[in-house]
């Protein structure tokens, strides 16, 4: 049995969030039939380095799965591809190191969130991007990303259906990025909880509208309260962009 490590991209407009859910479409649904196809009826689990919810798009989730067949990472590549759903692509995929595990082994993971600020969004990015008609102070929004950086508790980032106890995270980076009337935000960090990029997202641009001011934003963390901070951003904006692994 051989345990195999693929990067995986997905467009999460069609799919009601990754995990399998009943009388939904999901990402690990569409890739265990796949796998169920090529195994000759056999249920294959497929583990992914965490959840992502509907709407949310993936250039870079990471998944694992374990499997007696011999076949060559070129084959696994092919053979994915073709029969995976057009909203569903296998970037790359070879053997994993034993004892691999896609998300118990994550040592990091790096997110984008992606606004429009044309006057008009265009009808073929809007379930890619969230449309902004004000246009923010961006120079206030990376004064307040700043108050991110480091370890904190970040209840008041967390949505408060959550049963995770331990919210205590560290972010490394949180940068923002102009490609022409984009504006995107950049955050990497050791791991995130629930709705924790889009809160922080929502958050950060309500700073940048005027809405809250660049001093709360150290107040609302410290405050491990979720009606402290902003609203929850759009998640077709948000992207999971990279998931880091030291072994």
């Amino acid at each position: 049995m051989k345990r195999m490590k693929a990067k995986i991209a997905y467009d999460g407009s069609g799919f009601a969030g990754y995990q399998v859910q009943p009388d939904s479409r999901t990402v690990q649904q569409e890739l265990m039939k796949v796998l169920k196809t090529i195994h000759k009826g056999e249920i294959v689990q497929v583990v992914a380095s965490g959840r992502t919810d509907a709407k949310v798009h993936a250039t870079g989730q990471v998944i694992h799965f374990d499997t007696p067949l011999s076949i060559p990472d070129s084959g696994w590549l092919k053979a994915l591809n073709v029969l995976l759903p057009e909203d569903i692509r296998v970037a790359e995929i070879h053997e994993a190191p034993e004892g691999f595990h896609a998300r118990y082994h994550a040592a990091g993971k790096t997110y984008r969130y992606k606004w429009d600020r044309s006057q008009v969004i265009s009808p073929f990015t809007r379930n890619y991007m969230v449309h902004i008609k004000q246009r923010p102070d961006l120079v206030k929004m990376q004064q307040a990303a700043e108050a991110f950086i480091g370890t904190h508790d970040f209840s008041s980032f967390c949505a408060v259906n959550t049963g995770v106890v331990d919210k205590v995270r560290t972010v490394r980076r949180l940068e923002f990025e102009e490609h022409g009337e984009e504006l995107h935000m950049v955050i990497e960090g050791s791991g995130f909880l629930y709705n924790m990029v889009r809160i922080i997202a929502g958050t950060l641009m309500e700073v940048g509208l005027g809405r809250k001011n660049v001093s709360e934003v150290a107040d609302i963390i410290a405050a491990k309260e979720r009606g402290a901070a902003g609203k929850t951003a759009a998640a077709h904006g948000l992207y999971l962009e990279n998931v880091e692994y030291d072994c």
